[in-house]
């Protein structure tokens, strides 16, 4: 496996890959956190999913040891996983591919066609999660401030989504540091969304898709 596309790349934009071998032994370092459905993993410069895609295969292996016996919990669960998973990415190759691993990815376990409802969500959700833009700047190539989504699984086939800025989240450290002015406050008090929906099911996630033309 190449580390490079090409040399003008790694001279433009430092971009060389990390080899698949050195992913999962950096990925065993959080071996309960990667294995984990719901935790959530942020990669700044996410490339076409080096360690995206195999974050994605051990959530949906947790799922298939947990829920394998129930189709609909497997499926919903497997959508969490994928929801749980986030990338920022300059280039827009980059960016394509790794939207198309990934679901192709979620597809095969899934064994999903490009008609399901399943597939057609899937497809939104990475149009949300992975995002064509500046991690360095925080801002997306339209020059707009990144919106990170937080996805919650509610149960019974119900999902929330709230949209934060990530130049407000990753400041949370900051406020909530001992000393901090903000210290004594909660995070509800600093730290609210953007915007806020009404739960959906995996049908208007899709249907969403097709209304912005991301599921295309």
């Amino acid at each position: 496996m190449s580390l490079i596309k090409s040399k003008k790349r790694v001279a433009d934009h430092g971009e060389v890959f990390t080899p698949p071998w050195l992913v999962e032994q950096m990925l065993d370092l959080v071996k309960g956190e990667s294995e984990r459905i719901d935790s959530r993993f942020l990669e700044p410069a996410c490339g076409s999913g080096n360690f995206l895609v195999p974050i994605l295969k051990r959530k949906l292996a947790a799922v298939e040891a947990k829920f394998s016996k129930s189709e609909f919990e497997k499926q919903h669960y497997a959508l969490l996983g994928l929801m749980c998973t986030y990338g920022i990415e300059l280039l827009a190759d980059n960016i394509a591919e790794c939207r198309a691993n990934m679901l192709a990815v979620f597809a095969d376990y899934l064994n999903l066609d490009e008609g399901d409802d399943f597939y057609r969500a899937a497809s939104f959700v990475l149009s949300q999660n992975l995002i064509h833009g500046d991690a360095m700047t925080m801002k997306d190539m339209d020059a707009k401030p990144i919106l990170v989504v937080e996805w919650g699984y509610l149960g019974k086939g119900k999902f929330q989504r709230r949209d934060f800025r990530l130049d407000v989240l990753t400041g949370m450290a900051s406020f909530s540091a001992e000393g901090s002015l903000f210290a004594h406050l909660g995070k509800h008090e600093i730290f609210k969304p953007a915007t806020a929906y009404p739960p959906m099911t995996v049908r208007e996630l899709a249907g969403a898709g097709d209304a912005s033309g991301e599921a295309a």
